[in-house]
Parts: structure tokens; C-alpha cells; sequence
């Protein structure tokens, strides 16, 4: 399956080729995903790149993590599992969202 690095501190301007020439110094890669922002389609900038190996994913993490790229000093780890997110609080619905007079009943 490979090991999932996160990349962090991307410029908008970095490519994903780019990320690719870099990281396949450090071994085979799986999988590259830049995160873009849903509103805009502009790069959040972050992603993840997935090495094939384990030991090219460590590799990859003592090259390239503080490695500076398009003017940005590179944050690279292994990700974290995602975190689930609830349903509760914040959203839609619950409480007196319009008019209708401060207390005083309609009768």
C-alpha cells in the first residue's frame, strides 16, 4: 500500500510535477494529491505524496523535510490517520432564527 507523507508549506505556485521530480530521488511513488480549496479550486497549500516503501518514505522525510522549494521551507512527516469529524455543533438548524417578536406570542 506504501506510506503516506504529508507535505506542508507548498507555495500556490508549486506543481505537483515538481513535487514528483523531488521526492522520486527518494525512492518509487504511489500517489500524489495536492489539496485544493473546495470554494476557490486554488491549492491549499498542502498534499500528500505516497511512497511505494516504507524506507523511501523515511528517506524522503531526512531529505526533504526543512528542504526550501519555490521560496518555502518544506514540512514533510508521515501523516496522521484522518480524523473523524461529528455532526454536532455548528451547521444548520436549532434556535429562533427569524423574527417573531421578542416574547410576546401570536394568539
Amino acid at each position: 500500500m506504501g506510506t503516506k507523507l504529508y507535505v506542508g508549506n507548498l507555495s500556490y505556485s508549486t506543481t505537483e510535477d515538481q513535487i514528483r521530480t523531488l521526492f522520486s530521488q527518494a525512492g518509487e511513488i504511489a500517489e500524489i494529491a495536492f489539496i485544493m480549496d473546495r470554494d476557490t479550486g486554488r491549492p491549499k497549500g498542502f498534499g500528500f505524496v505516497t511512497m511505494k516503501t516504507e524506507e523511501g518514505a523515511q528517506d524522503a522525510i531526512k531529505r526533504f523535510n526543512g528542504q526550501t522549494v519555490d521560496n518555502r521551507a518544506l514540512t514533510v512527516n508521515e501523516a496522521r490517520p484522518r480524523e473523524e469529524r461529528s455532526n454536532s455543533g455548528g451547521g444548520y438548524g436549532g434556535g429562533n432564527r427569524g423574527g417573531g417578536g421578542g416574547g410576546r406570542g401570536r394568539f
